[in-house]
């Protein structure tokens, strides 16, 4: 099994994320380490197009096996494109592959272990971290642009929220996919796939700033270590 951790280094929102500081040290660092640590990789590699990101991936145990070109590294690359990217250059011997972000500094190296176990058995195209929306979806509210309200599905205006389907979304942490899944473009979120659900209080997608400072409250309540 490959692993594979895109990390690019144009982030605007937040300039230089990936190895911003996050409780001492860079934030990639606990991606590459969680990798390494849960034992499910044969290799762990990173896809990135700065000099810098490589320098601290090579600290921390990844491998840099190739410069990422930078048609692959502005705003309109999706994940998927860099991950069949490397397959292609380094994953002829790998018929298992994990998409793991640079931006997880809450998993944790069990939980991926428990998620690779899971793709294995359920023998599924994809896999990957899901967590619990926090209110219902069937009660969400709109404002249009004079800031009236309406709901999004009146027919659930009255429904208690403990009747409704409980809904999904993506966590944004980890995709273990097929060579095959991958190479094909098979879309992630379908039937073939299937999620591994995290509690909420492990899950903080960091694109702004607050973000950033919101995921490191979580990660001190966690591991009851990190100063602001």
């Amino acid at each position: 099994m490959l692993c594979i951790i895109p990390a690019r280094g144009g982030s605007k929102r937040i300039p230089k994320k990936n190895i911003k500081d996050f409780c001492g040290l860079p934030l990639i660092a606990y991606s590459i380490q969680t990798a390494i640590k849960s034992g499910v990789f044969d290799k762990v590699i990173v896809s990135t197009d700065d000099e810098k990101i490589a320098e601290v991936a090579q600290k921390f145990g990844a491998i840099v096996p190739f410069v990422r070109e930078a048609t692959l590294s502005d705003d309109y690359a999706t994940s998927s494109d860099v991950v069949r990217d490397a397959i292609l250059k380094c994953g002829n011997n790998f018929s298992q592959i994990c998409c793991l972000y640079a931006t997880a500094p809450l998993l944790t190296s069990d939980i991926l272990r428990e998620a690779a176990l899971k793709f294995q058995n359920e023998k599924c195209e994809f896999l990957f971290s899901a967590t619990e929306f926090g209110f219902p979806i069937q009660r969400a509210i709109r404002l249009d642009i004079n800031g009236s309200v309406s709901m999004f599905y009146p027919e659930f205006e009255l429904t208690r929220s403990q009747d409704l389907e409980k809904s999904y979304h993506d966590a944004g942490q980890f995709y273990f996919g097929t060579k095959s899944a991958w190479l094909s473009k098979k879309p992630i979120f379908a039937p073939h796939s299937r999620a591994f659900i995290l509690p909420r209080n492990l899950v903080c997608d960091i694109d702004t700033i607050e973000d950033f400072e919101f995921a490191k409250k979580l990660y001190q309540i966690e591991h009851k270590q990190c100063q602001s």
